[in-house]
């Protein structure tokens, strides 16, 4: 599979590089490993600036997120709010100074992170390579597939500095462990291993280290040949159902439905099955 560099950001930015594949998968690779990938603002920033591009390029239909060393994303660098990093975007001043600061920041930059990704209507896939802690679990448990290498750690523990999940980790966890689980693991600061995330399941697969950039690579390159506007769709219907009622969720999908029955992949899928072949969707796309 050949990869060209996606060049969204055209010049220089702080913490991650994109490599975009034929078959339409962009891999995003965190690479500071020497501060385990510890996010700045410069860094979300330019994250959210990829994401804004992704969200408007057809040639793009799934995302791959992983990173470099023995980190996915180990949380935020605390050091990091008053200094200046290389970054694609004009520098912005102020932060958490005071506790308007600490608001806007969060609001305008910490939270848009994970709520750019949760919007964006392509698939994404969290492949977590070491470790996952405070912003950058809450950022993989906002992705819509997380494959964890066995040496994997993964968890909030905020509060073991006396913080909190300001980036919505609190809600993630809710919807993925239910209010007495994410209880326990936030009060109680838990860091877990692979194999306990994926038995409370807040992973979808545990991998050997050497075989997660395959096994990353295979589920996206499946979701890659899917009917693209159909599981966009789906994927927006699925988290819109976590937080509607039952009539509410039966008129969305309907909606949906009124457009997806009568796009061009839907025929395609239909004659596939009676033809008893594979069926090839995404023609707009090529």
């Amino acid at each position: 599979m050949t990869t060209e560099q996606a060049g969204y950001l055209d010049t220089e930015y702080f913490g991650f590089e994109q490599a975009l594949a034929s078959s339409g998968v962009l891999t995003v690779t965190f690479n500071r490993p020497e501060s385990m990938n510890a996010s700045t603002h410069s860094m979300k920033r330019d994250l959210i600036e990829l994401i804004t591009q992704v969200q408007m390029d057809d040639a793009v239909r799934v995302v791959v997120f992983t990173g470099q060393g023995r980190a996915f994303w180990a949380g935020d660098n605390l050091g990091s709010y008053e200094q200046s990093h290389p970054s694609a975007m004009p520098t912005i001043f102020g932060g958490h100074h005071n506790a308007a600061g600490t608001y806007n920041s969060l609001r305008t930059i910490s939270q848009a992170v994970n709520t750019a990704v949760r919007r964006l209507d392509k698939l994404t896939i969290s492949a977590i390579n070491g470790f996952a802690i405070q912003t950058g679990f809450s950022f993989a448990l906002a992705c819509d597939f997380r494959i964890a290498a066995r040496s994997a750690r993964m968890g909030s523990a905020t509060l073991r500095f006396g913080l909190l999940p300001d980036e919505g980790g609190q809600w993630l966890l809710v919807q993925h462990l239910g209010v007495a689980k994410a209880t326990d693991f936030m009060m109680r600061k838990r860091i877990v291993d692979a194999e306990a995330a994926h038995e409370l399941g807040l992973v979808h697969e545990v991998v050997d280290d050497d075989q997660l950039a395959t096994a990353a690579a295979e589920l996206a390159a499946e979701l890659a040949e899917g009917p693209q506007v159909a599981m966009r769709m789906l994927k927006r219907s699925i988290l819109l159902a976590a937080e509607m009622t039952w009539e509410q969720s039966l008129d969305e999908i309907a909606s949906k439905t009124a457009v997806t029955d009568h796009l061009p992949d839907a025929a395609e899928g239909v004659a596939a099955f009676q033809a008893k072949r594979q069926p090839e969707y995404n023609d707009w796309l090529r």
